[in-house]
């Protein structure tokens, strides 16, 4: 076989898109990937009942619909399809009364105007904003800081003084965004709970914009779904690489990244194989882990080995998957529409769960995040029946409890016990606003932050994000302050992974800067030596 021109550590999504764009130029293009099967993230299972699919990791993808990386792939033309639920999120509250994200911009306002009058017309003035300046806020997201093209048509749009509250906005933190342009609770939860999405609590500096981003996904998107199940979105990925000539070893994983003379030049498998790379190497791997475990110290300037140090990862995460008799009984019709559900009884109740999670306790009540798959996509699971899941967050190291004292309480053991009383209090959650939700469970299983991380190693302590979303470490904060950029100090090795900006979510950004970054190197420099 010829010499690969690069070759793509990580099967991920952003892995795959990079190996995508790199085909397309006419490289010789090889993809790693430790695990059995591709996708990263994006995959999905029957492991709980055959009858039942359900993704493993991620779920809906307003970003990836979003994304002028993923659609400039066209990968309808190789069997992606998209489904949506009739609403997109939903809040309910106890009282009955439920804000819903609907799938056009007025059934959003009437939601919200039921909760306070002049709110629904306040939701459409942000979505009018949305509609202004939405293309030009994803080019500044999904291309390298600083984004001078998006940027410029940014301001270009926007005097500099409208220009200066828009930048004003984005940085709020989601509760008092939510103060600032609504007077009732329900668009405030809204997007609060989107912002709760990443680690992103109410009082987070970049909350608010990173919820009202969310939000206008939503609004113009909706959250859509493969049909089938995540692994779809990753076969499309797979289909159209090799349709390009690139090649995928599964079950091949990569233990160094090979460097001599400054360059990488090789990365070298379990196996003890030398897979070399005329061109580049492109990582979908974690910052931390491509530094400290494949590339080693001696590589590294003494800046960024102490900067990784200071690297932050996001929320741990635990995830609940049912297969259920029938849909979830919602005590609130809007709850049953929604193919995405929050539930916190008010914006007090998500500023108290972070506070625990920033006090490395384990919340009390967690806020929880219901995906109903069937009800967005009805091939999931036999008529009538719902594949559901359930996320929540827990602190990366737990020192406390704040649900439980002695013998009963969370100390992140994550054994057998400690697994069934945090999904306890998940379900207990969904029961206060579903009552009788426990008697349409079939199955269950709970995935704890080790088991996430073991089903993916990228999830480091089941961060789903690689890394946190708080302002300290995004744009060029990230991975470490000054970068920004897919480069690294090891020419030819590149950063093609969501530890990358601009940061979590299934949008491909990440691996198609360091695809295109590593193009116009091939451009500027000339092919390297074989």
């Amino acid at each position: 076989m010829a010499t690969p021109d690069a070759v793509v550590i990580g099967a991920g999504p952003n892995g795959l898109v990079a190996a995508n764009i790199l085909a397309d130029a006419g490289w010789r293009v090889v993809v790693l990937e430790a695990a059995p099967e591709p996708g990263g993230a994006v995959r999905s299972d029957r492991g709980l009942d055959p009858d039942y699919v359900h993704d493993l990791f991620s779920a809906f993808y307003p970003l990836a619909a979003a994304s002028p990386v993923i659609r400039d792939l066209h990968l309808e033309r190789h069997g992606l399809r998209w489904s949506r639920a009739p609403a997109v999120v939903a809040h309910p509250l106890e009282d009955g009364r439920c804000a819903v994200l609907g799938s056009g911009v007025h059934d959003t306002a009437a939601s919200l105007e039921a909760f306070a009058p002049g709110d629904g017309a306040a939701w459409e003035r942000l979505y009018a904003l949305w509609q202004r300046i939405g293309d030009d806020v994803l080019g500044c997201l999904f291309t390298p800081f600083p984004p001078v093209r998006a940027g410029l048509r940014l301001a270009a749009r926007l005097r500099a003084a409208e220009g200066l509250r828009v930048a004003r906005t984005m940085l709020l933190p989601a509760r008092r965004l939510g103060e600032e342009e609504f007077s009732g609770e329900g668009a405030r939860l809204l997007i609060a709970g989107n912002a709760l999405h990443a680690d992103l609590g109410p009082e987070s500096a970049l909350g608010g914009g990173f919820g009202w981003l969310m939000c206008m996904l939503g609004q113009a998107y909706g959250f859509p779904v493969p049909v089938g199940g995540a692994r779809a979105l990753t076969e499309a990925l797979v289909r159209r690489l090799e349709a390009r000539g690139g090649t995928l070893h599964c079950s091949r994983a990569a233990t160094r990244v090979v460097v001599r003379g400054g360059r990488a030049v090789a990365v070298r498998t379990e196996d003890g194989v030398e897979i070399p790379a005329r061109r580049a190497v492109l990582a979908d791997v974690p910052a931390p882990l491509l530094y400290e475990r494949l590339v080693g110290e001696e590589h590294l300037p003494a800046r960024l080995r102490s900067d990784l140090r200071r690297f932050q990862w996001d929320f741990a995460t635990v995830k609940v998957d049912w297969a259920l008799s029938g849909p979830i009984p919602w005590r609130s019709e809007g709850a049953r529409r929604a193919g995405t559900v929050h539930l916190a009884e008010g914006l007090d109740e998500l500023t108290l769960f972070s506070a625990q999670i920033a006090m490395s306790q384990v919340p009390r009540v967690p806020f929880v995040i219901v995906g109903q798959m069937t009800t967005a996509d009805p091939t999931r699971s036999p008529a009538g029946t719902e594949s559901a899941w359930a996320y929540t967050h827990v602190p990366q190291a737990i020192t406390g409890d704040a649900g439980q004292d002695g013998a009963g309480a969370i100390t992140g053991k994550w054994d057998e016990r400690e697994k069934e009383e945090i999904a306890a209090r998940v379900e207990a959650q969904i029961e206060r606003y579903a009552p009788g939700f426990g008697a349409t469970v079939r199955a269950r299983r709970v995935l704890a932050p080790p088991d996430l991380e073991r089903l993916n190693p990228a999830l480091v302590g089941g961060a789903v994000n690689q890394g946190t979303t708080n302002l300290h470490q995004q744009l060029l904060f990230r991975p470490v302050p000054g970068t920004g950029r897919p480069r690294t100090p090891v020419r030819g090795l590149y950063l093609a992974s969501a530890t990358a900006h601009p940061g979590g979510g299934v949008h491909g950004a990440p691996g198609a800067n360091a695809a295109r970054t590593a193009l116009r190197a091939l451009n500027l420099r000339g092919t390297p030596a074989p």
